[in-house]
């Protein structure tokens, strides 16, 4: 699930956007000034900025006019009603004055196989500044883009998308100071978290057990323990929803064949594939990517 909106700030106002039931995703293209987080967190903005928040959490993008202290700040509200439509992508628009702040919004969640929620138990915002060689801004561009396209595989490609950053972020999280244990909780065991990385940003490769726990630097048994206790599953059954749920989005997209899908899900044998995919979905490959196709 995927909604990504623009949203504009100019000098003398604050534009607050109510908290979502799904987590919130902001980040900063362009200005600057100060986001309020409820009544717990208050920074300045500043390009590349990304912006992590919990389900129902509000947030208050404030710009004040340079250098008047005393002067007002015109409060909008980011409604449905109050925003612009651009194709299919709301615009959120503070003030019509130039500089302005400029942010892309919305709201995500970030399933991993049938049931693995990374940010669905979130209790405070998740904030990392990022650099422009890391592509972010490209990244959630193109999301808007395909989103705003509404072209056959446009969801799929904007959850792939998707995807990219939240493996971006989350492999900051692994050299990050901040302490993220407490609010996210794969990362209470960051060795667990590096194989979940891997696993996550190509579910096709060749993982194994013996292969993810190189990777986490443990041993075969201590590495099935203690992935299995953070992450609820064991590695390969979780590896396997990841593969699905990457088929299950190239089949909608109708860009590859079935073989090709399965090759790109790790899959030497299609018949192997099949059963796989029938296993999680409930239908055939071909019979899936039909119904998608209507």
């Amino acid at each position: 699930m995927i909604g990504l909106s623009e949203c504009l700030v100019s000098p003398g106002f604050k534009l607050v956007i109510d908290g979502h039931s799904a987590p919130g995703l902001h980040y900063i293209i362009a200005g600057s000034g100060k986001i309020h987080v409820r009544d717990e967190l208050s920074m300045e903005l500043k390009p590349h900025t990304l912006i992590i928040a919990p389900p129902k959490c509000p947030l208050e993008i404030e710009v004040p006019v340079p250098d008047d202290s005393n002067a007002m700040i015109t409060r909008v509200l980011a409604r449905t009603e109050y925003a612009q439509m651009v194709d299919s992508i709301y615009r959120f628009n503070a003030g019509e004055s130039e500089p302005k702040t400029i942010m892309i919004c919305g709201h995500f969640q970030a399933l991993y196989g049938s049931s693995l929620d990374l940010f669905g138990t979130l209790s405070s915002p998740i904030i990392e500044h990022f650099d422009p060689d890391d592509h972010l801004e490209s990244r959630l561009k193109a999301m808007l883009d395909e989103l705003m396209a509404q072209e056959i595989g446009a969801g799929a490609m904007a959850a792939a998308l998707l995807k990219q950053v939240i493996v971006a972020l989350l492999r900051r999280s692994l050299k990050s100071n901040d302490l993220w244990e407490a609010r996210f909780s794969i990362l209470s065991d960051p060795k667990v978290a590096r194989a979940f990385a891997e696993m996550v940003a190509d579910p096709g490769a060749n993982h194994t057990i013996r292969s993810l726990a190189d990777t986490a630097n443990m041993s075969r048994s201590t590495f099935m323990a203690r992935f299995t206790n953070a992450i609820g599953r064991a590695p390969m059954q979780l590896l396997r929803d990841l593969r699905m749920k990457q088929a299950a989005s190239q089949l909608g997209m109708g860009s590859y064949t079935i073989d090709q899908v399965a090759r790109n899900c790790g899959y030497a044998s299609r018949a192997g594939f099949a059963r796989a995919f029938k296993d999680i979905y409930g239908a055939e490959p071909r019979d899936y990517r039909e119904v998608k196709r209507t």
